[in-house]
């Protein structure tokens, strides 16, 4: 990209640096089980070559180089400013798996490497049409042969309107010098919209749908989504065509629930299959269009992987995936072993009615399983235990229940057990570099977030923070117990009981044991314990 707009974008992520958390989408573990659903095999996580394209300080790869200490994982980005924390991370993280490096999409080339998976998240739409044939060339000639590249993008024609917004937003505050007065006066012009908006009008019903989330995200987001000089989208298509003119195919959306027409009824469902003659991309613009979306994330492949992909679900690969679920019976029943409908609220808040016994029993595996994952011969085992019908009876039943929770998007899945603990241990244990994950973090920042096993920000307690450094699988319950009191004694910490200070020693050692216990099972479920 010419240098003036090159120094433009750097200066916008030097000044306000994105937030660089792990985006649960584009985890590698998750990137190589939709490819094996849909009928390939891509190289496994545990000893991957991974590229992350716009890596801002690593908050999305650095999780990975943490689970996977034998992969390799190498993150470049044009902020210096954002690649300097990342690498103040990795000190602290004390990883040697893992690269950084403040370095232009543009100037890579073969010598670079050769990647089993490219992720690049929050870039392509934001950056000029020049780059974005960079950031597919690269997906091209760096990827390996079985690799898989993932993308994310803006996509009308959602976007359409959201322009409408964007361009006023930059009416008022583009002109203005320093990001906290871009976004002052962006602010001001949001909420005089929204109080002028004619009540019938496209305006009006954008502001409705986009205030929200200008009202909750921060300051880093409105500067980068709607502020920055480049914000391109394009049609779902149009992409696809661009990513096969480099040899790439498209491979299924992240969210593979977007890409099975039985989702939206069967009004939509039928004419649409008669319509799209088969063709995957043309079945899901349809879909766009019908649900005016704005945002996509794509994965790729090379285009002579094409014609092993598959998109009716196969059984064989579906008996080769872990599952992992959460599954609440509405009104907080606990689920029965019989014909009576019970629904269910899972994963995604959507809701499920469980009428079989053997779907129930399903539910109940998954969720007392959960964070971790079963593989389909652990949840026939449950089911036949939980409901006392035989294998034969059931497998059936269990085999098309997992399908249809797939396809609805209520099932999170794996190619190999998630390593999450099953149960608090006697000796409880995080993986090190997330134990150490808060140590420059001053105790007085009330949020503390780190990455769980299902590569998810997960925040922490006061409580829980103080735990996490002596998770080492060192430690008694009675140790950590010991601990908390210290903590008190010396006013770091306060026990309440009806909103006063206990002081009672024998009161204090029970509470501090009670808690104890509530932190790690919260920890557990939460799945960052991995013993």
């Amino acid at each position: 990209m010419p240098d003036s707009l090159t120094s433009t974008l750097t200066s916008y992520y030097d000044a306000v640096p994105y937030d660089s958390h792990p985006f649960p989408q584009s985890a590698v573990e998750h990137l190589e089980a939709l490819a094996f659903l849909f009928g390939l095999d891509a190289p496994p996580p545990q000893t991957a070559r991974v590229l992350e394209l716009g890596c801002a300080a690593g908050g999305n790869l650095i999780p990975f180089a943490v689970r996977h200490p034998e992969a390799r994982a190498v993150g470049v980005d044009l902020s210096r400013v954002q690649v300097a924390q990342g690498a103040a991370a990795l000190d602290q993280a004390g990883l040697s798996n893992i690269e950084l490096k403040t370095f232009n999409i543009a100037d890579i080339d073969a010598s670079f490497g050769e990647f089993d998976y490219i992720v690049c998240h929050g870039v392509y739409s934001w950056v000029p049409g020049p780059v974005q044939d960079a950031i597919l060339r690269v997906c091209a000639e760096n990827l390996a042969p079985n690799g898989v590249v993932y993308v994310s993008y803006n996509v009308y024609p959602g976007w359409k309107a959201r322009e409408i917004v964007r361009d006023a937003m930059i009416l008022r505050g583009g002109p203005r010098d320093s990001p906290e007065e871009k976004l002052s006066y962006v602010r001001g012009m949001l909420e005089f919209l929204e109080q002028s908006a004619r009540a019938d009008s496209v305006l009006k019903k954008t502001l409705e749908e986009t205030m929200p989330i200008v009202r909750n995200a921060g300051n880093y987001y409105l500067l980068h989504e709607f502020l920055e000089p480049c914000n391109e989208p394009c049609y779902f298509k149009e992409f696809v065509a661009r990513a096969e003119a480099r040899g790439l195919a498209y491979l299924c959306d992240a969210e593979p629930s977007t890409m099975f027409v039985q989702n939206y009824g069967e009004k939509v469902r039928d004419p649409l299959l008669r319509e799209c003659g088969g063709s995957q991309v043309m079945m899901e613009q349809y879909l766009d269009f019908l649900v005016n979306r704005t945002f996509r994330q794509t994965l790729l492949v090379k285009q002579g992987n094409a014609a092993n992909i598959r998109y009716r679900l196969e059984v064989p690969r579906l008996r080769a995936l872990e599952f992992a679920g959460l599954f609440r019976v509405d009104g907080g029943d606990a689920l029965t072993m019989d014909t009576r409908e019970q629904p269910c609220t899972a994963l995604r808040d959507l809701k499920v009615t469980l009428r079989l016994p053997a779907h129930k029993a399903v539910a109940q595996a998954l969720d007392a399983s959960y964070p971790c994952s079963m593989s389909t011969e652990a949840l026939l085992a449950a089911v036949v235990t939980l409901t006392g019908e035989p294998r034969e009876a059931v497998e059936s039943i269990v085999l098309a229940m997992l399908e249809e929770l797939l396809i609805l998007g209520a099932l999170r899945i794996r190619r190999t057990p998630v390593p999450a603990a099953s149960a608090v241990s006697a000796l409880p244990q995080v993986l090190a570099p997330v134990r150490r994950a808060l140590a420059g973090v001053p105790a007085s920042q009330t949020s503390a977030v780190v990455c769980n096993q299902w590569h998810e920000p997960v925040s922490l307690s006061v409580l829980e923070r103080s735990l996490l450094p002596l998770l080492d699988g060192a430690h008694t319950h009675e140790t950590l117990a010991a601990f908390l009191l210290d903590e008190v004694r010396a006013e770091r910490l306060r026990f309440l009981k009806d909103e006063q200070p206990l002081t009672d020693p024998s009161a204090l050692h029970a509470f501090s044991q009670e808690q104890v216990a509530q932190a790690l099972q919260s920890l557990r479920r939460k799945a960052l314990l991995t013993a």
